[in-house]
């Protein structure tokens, strides 16, 4: 992994346990039993918010660090096989952080106002609001 995208993991993880640090908000421990009811949303279709193509690219991080086949093996080189699980783990674990902040402030909005948080869609992508009439 580029030095440049280490650094960037790191700092994601960073911002991520501190926002979960600060008064008020959601503790990791919140964050974390929030993690199956953000999957069951996403995949239901109800929170805009994460795609199931992101959910695959999770679960793959997650399946590489519990699969027992390795790209750089701890055996045959010692530091560079455990700093490539560290970089998969810190940036596992500053996604997760990040999508149940954004998941968990669409709950209480959603259950207070009833309105959808907006987030930031990739150019091109447009969304219309309407009802489908069958």
């Amino acid at each position: 992994m580029p030095r440049s995208r280490r650094v960037s993991t790191l700092a994601a993880l960073a911002r991520a346990l501190r926002s979960a640090a600060r008064p008020g908000e959601p503790g990791i421990g919140d964050r974390m039993r929030a993690v199956p009811r953000w999957v069951t949303a996403t995949l239901s279709g109800s929170y805009p918010g994460t795609n199931r193509g992101r959910l695959i690219t999770l679960s793959a991080g997650l399946l590489y660090l519990l699969s027992p086949v390795d790209l750089l093996p701890e055996a045959l080189l010692p530091v560079v096989g455990l700093a490539d699980d560290a970089m998969v783990v810190a940036w596992l674990a500053g996604q997760l952080l990040g999508e149940t902040e954004e998941f968990l402030r669409w709950e209480r909005e959603g259950a207070t106002s009833g309105k959808r948080s907006r987030r930031r869609r990739p150019a091109g992508e447009d969304v219309v609001p309407g009802q489908v009439v069958r």
